[in-house]
C-alpha cells in the first residue's frame, strides 16, 4: 500500500479523480441499448448532482493539504457524505457490470456496435473513480490526519 501511495501522490489522485469525474458524467447520460444520449430523463441527473459532493471533497482536500490545515467538522461531514456516494457509485459499476454480462442473452443485431466497447469504457472509468476515491480517503488519513475532536479549540479555524 506504501508503493502504491507514492506512485500516485495526492495530487495525481486528485487530478486524475478531476478527469474521470466529468468523464462519467457525460457518459452517465448515455444508453448502452440505445447508442444515444438521454437528456431529459430525470434519473440521469441524480449521478451529476452527487458528484458535486465529490468536486467539493476534492476541493477540501487539495486545500487541506496544501494550506498544512487541519481537519474540522465539515471536513468530516463532508467526507461522511462521500462515503454514501461511494456506494452509489459501486451500485452503478455493479449495475454496468450485470447490464454487460448479459448482454448474452439478447441477440446480436438487437444491440448496437458500440455495445461492448462503450459498457467495458463505462465499467473501467466507474471501477477507477471507486479506487480513487478509497485512495483519497487514505491519502487524507496520512497527509492531514485522522479525525480527533478532543482538542477541537486548538484547531478552530474551519473555512473562514
Amino acid at each position: 500500500m506504501s508503493y502504491l501511495l507514492r506512485m500516485i501522490n495526492w495530487k495525481t489522485c486528485i487530478i486524475l479523480s478531476l478527469i474521470v469525474l466529468p468523464a462519467l458524467i457525460v457518459l452517465n447520460f448515455y444508453g448502452l441499448y440505445t447508442d444515444r444520449f438521454y437528456l431529459f430523463k430525470v434519473d440521469n441527473y441524480i449521478f451529476p448532482l452527487l458528484s458535486l459532493v465529490h468536486f467539493l471533497y476534492l476541493y477540501v482536500i487539495w486545500f487541506k493539504i496544501s494550506e498544512s490545515e487541519y481537519v474540522d467538522p465539515q471536513m468530516r461531514n463532508v467526507e461522511y457524505g462521500l462515503y454514501a456516494i461511494l456506494l452509489v457509485y459501486i451500485f452503478k459499476a455493479s449495475d454496468t457490470a450485470y447490464v454487460l454480462l448479459n448482454a448474452s442473452q439478447f441477440d446480436a443485431y438487437l444491440l448496437p456496435d458500440s455495445f461492448q466497447a462503450m459498457g467495458i469504457t463505462v465499467l473501467s472509468l466507474q471501477l477507477l473513480l471507486i479506487f480513487l476515491t478509497l485512495l483519497t480517503f487514505t491519502h487524507r488519513r496520512r497527509e492531514i490526519g485522522p479525525y480527533n475532536f478532543d482538542n477541537i479549540n486548538e484547531n478552530i479555524d474551519s473555512w473562514q
